[in-house]
């Protein structure tokens, strides 16, 4: 049998998994995490009142109980961890899905005050990453700005305007749900440097902003108005023209005066934030234009807009792996469809699927084709790799060097106290918020 481990259990993982075992009947995989829950950014990035995205768990469910496939988490490879030698050592392959686990910065002063956060901060804090350790994302804060106008950003938009009803039958955990219920947010911008027709948002995510109650949606028709592809959107791509004509329709309709306020900014580069007791207490712009190449340009014109909170959404990515090569410039690991290239020649045994291997870019489903081809690539180095012997089950190796990993019925176990905290708390699931809830948690077996 062929042996390989997976690091990494969200979409790309699981894809890789799922596509070995059914391609070859002759390989055993292990699924392996830093953390103890699967299913990776669709737990922890999609938005709690996303239920329909968040449902594609059961899909990875499927895979992960396969008979040939073993979910192993809390294993921490590289740095403190199983280093990536060993891992070798242990598996006829190994396949890195570890993703794109840090934020893009804006390099601009005032980036570090507190009140300014990543998104991917604000994201992992309302879904209970266990790494969160910070808290008080909102406390005090009346106006918030969102830098970029991506998927990304229409979440933490959307989340920041939604009130305790509407999150409440969520799985958010019970502080954010608490935080979110008290805040006192009453006006967000969310504001990118190009036009309305090159924002990156999908229309029906856009449309959500719409739906929300007691909250007005503005845009301003000048900013339309800079936009050439706005005039006549009949040339734009679907995908791009449907904003538009969205936009336009919040355009074209007064304020209603309702408690809160979601304005869509267009045409603003964020320069600096400024301090207001040692705090964030706006955002500096530049107005921008068409440069008539698809880009924009700095005008000279500055605006200020007031903020106590600003999150900024500008994109994820990579970070090195200790063990692996690392392309610094493109966030990813260097390969040949997929193969581990290192110093110029592939490395036997070596594979990468997903955001590692060709940066944060696509949708959920982008991970399937991106994993096939990695798989194609290691069935095809099979009968070579198979032919080195392994010092047995990787498992028993792992443990004698000290790592206990959560099994699947320790994923069981947290999935039921979740189940019991929500149900105490007069809610459906709420997420366990930390490491030690976590790992007390999946201790809990049912012969325990």
């Amino acid at each position: 049998m062929l042996r390989v481990a997976v690091v990494g259990s969200g979409p790309s993982g699981v894809y890789t998994a799922q596509s070995l075992v059914q391609l070859d009947q002759g390989v055993l995989v292990d699924v392996l995490d830093r953390l103890p829950c699967p299913y990776g950014l669709v737990r922890y990035g999609v938005a709690p009142d996303h239920e329909k995205i968040k449902s594609l768990q059961q899909n990875l469910r499927a895979v992960l109980e396969h008979a040939r496939v073993r979910f192993l988490g809390g294993v921490r490879i590289g740095a403190d961890g199983v280093p990536v030698e060993r891992l070798r050592e242990l598996y006829h392959a190994v396949v890195y899905c570890v993703g794109a686990a840090t934020d893009r910065h804006l390099g601009i002063p005032g980036e570090e005050l507190p009140g300014s956060w990543s998104a991917t901060e604000f994201v992992s804090w309302y879904s209970a990453h266990p790494d969160v350790g910070a808290d008080g994302f909102i406390a005090g804060a009346r106006t918030a700005v969102v830098v970029g106008v991506g998927n990304v950003a229409v979440d933490v938009t959307r989340i920041l305007a939604r009130g305790a009803a509407e999150l409440s039958p969520t799985d958010m955990p019970q502080a954010a749900l608490s935080a979110l219920s008290a805040s006192e947010v009453t006006e967000i911008q969310m504001a990118g440097r190009r036009g309305p027709s090159q924002a990156r948002f999908t229309t029906k995510e856009l449309r959500e902003l719409g739906a929300l109650p007691d909250t007005d949606v503005i845009v301003d028709e000048a900013d339309l108005a800079l936009d050439p592809a706005c005039a006549d959107p009949s040339a734009l791509p679907a995908a791009q023209r449907r904003n538009v004509e969205v936009l336009r329709g919040w355009a074209a309709t007064p304020p209603r005066g309702l408690r809160r306020r979601i304005r869509l900014r267009f045409f603003l580069r964020p320069v600096e934030l400024l301090a207001d007791g040692g705090r964030v207490g706006a955002v500096r712009f530049e107005r921008t234009a068409p440069d008539g190449r698809g880009g924009v340009t700095g005008t000279g014109r500055y605006e200020e807009v007031a903020a106590q909170l600003v999150l900024r959404s500008v994109g994820y990515r990579g970070v090195p792996l200790e063990g692996l090569p690392f392309d610094a410039e493109r966030g990813t690991v260097p390969h040949l469809a997929g193969r581990v290239v290192r110093e110029g020649a592939v490395a036997p045994g070596e594979y990468v699927a997903g955001w590692i291997k060709r940066g944060p870019t696509g949708v959920i489903g982008t991970n399937r084709p991106c994993a096939k081809e990695t798989v194609t690539s290691l069935l095809s180095d099979a009968p070579a790799l198979a032919a080195r012997e392994l010092p047995g089950d990787p498992l028993t190796a792992l443990r004698a060097a000290g790592t206990e990993p959560v099994e699947w019925a320790g994923w069981l176990a947290i999935e039921r106290a979740e189940a019991e905290l929500g149900a105490s708390l007069g809610r459906g699931v709420v997420k366990l918020p930390d490491w030690a809830a976590l790992r007390a948690a999946a201790g809990r077996l049912p012969d325990a």
